[in-house]
């Protein structure tokens, strides 16, 4: 099959890699190169440097709702369009180019969690599975039929950087499937009634709002890791909390029950006995290595 494939994160470079290997990638669309890092220097994306390493076009448009954008993708006479979170809406004509037009790799069991941010969400509201889903890209927000579903479980441990790899890879495996059978599969349409929607992360959320229960903030903070991360503030300093167990423990919301031994912070109800944990511009530790050289103040409050 002659495809053209869309992404731009490490989550798209395994289905890239896997199509490299079994059918014709023609060119690739990803998103522009960003200023980054000390000096400023333009960074490719993962999926334009993987592109780059086999020998295959990358194009870079910021658009692809100009004619001439248009025009050039339908050129390509591409059987099919893979897409695994390209970062732009495709238009129309872009979606109806292709023989079997555009077919996307959603990190989630849809209905449920269609959006910006399926894997952190399903983490966070306490979903006991979620997966990926093979579905035809139409104008409406993940709302295309589904060719096929693939399921990974969640547990009391999971993460998003987990559960993220675990997603990547089983996308690849389940495009190649859908690609293989594509003619004589019949997609199957999405129960509207069913229905939920992955909010895009703001760093607003990130900061811990003690508040709330343990057990929503430990969720959180496993949704959360690695990325964008949560974090509370201590002395002028930002602490990013990476993981945390549920303590049967209680105080005011925020209040530090123990900060030698162990940190313990209470919460609306319980505590967090934080595990691993990130003090601004260090490396990530667990609690036991930071506490050898610092110490929290029973008693304060964050």
């Amino acid at each position: 099959m002659k495809i053209v494939f869309m992404g731009t994160p490490d989550f798209s470079v395994p289905v890239l890699e896997r199509l490299i290997k079994e059918h014709e990638v023609v060119c690739v669309y990803t998103r522009a190169p960003k200023e980054a890092g000390r000096g400023n220097k333009l960074m490719k994306t993962p999926v334009h440097l993987c592109a780059e390493k086999y020998g295959i076009e990358v194009r870079t448009p910021k658009t692809l709702k100009n004619e001439s954008e248009q025009e050039l993708f339908k050129a390509l006479n591409a059987d099919v369009a893979v897409v695994a979170a390209y970062g732009l809406l495709l238009p129309k004509a872009v979606i109806e180019a292709p023989k079997f037009g555009c077919l996307n790799v959603h990190a989630s069991l849809l209905p449920r969690w269609r959006g910006a941010a399926p894997i952190q969400r399903s983490i966070e509201f306490g979903d006991k599975e979620s997966g990926v889903t093979i579905m035809q890209i139409v104008e409406a927000l993940d709302a295309g039929a589904m060719y096929a579903k693939g399921v990974v479980p969640i547990t009391s441990e999971t993460t998003g950087g987990m559960l993220h790899d675990a997603l990547s890879e089983l996308g690849a495996d389940l495009m190649l499937k859908v690609l293989d059978n594509l003619e004589n599969i019949r997609p199957e349409p999405q129960d509207e009634s069913l229905v939920t929607y992955a909010a895009k992360l703001d760093k607003s959320e990130c900061l811990l709002d003690f508040r709330l229960p343990a057990d929503v903030l430990e969720r959180k903070i496993r949704a959360f890791n690695p990325f964008p991360a949560t974090f509370f503030e201590y002395q002028g300093e930002r602490f990013k909390v990476l993981l945390a167990e549920i303590a049967d423990a209680k105080g005011t919301p925020g209040e530090i029950l123990e900060g030698c031994a162990k940190l313990l912070i209470a919460c609306g109800d319980k505590a967090l006995n934080i595990k691993y944990i990130q003090r601004q511009g260090k490396k990530a530790m667990t609690i036991e290595e930071l506490l050898r050289g610092f110490k929290f103040e029973q008693g304060a409050r964050l």
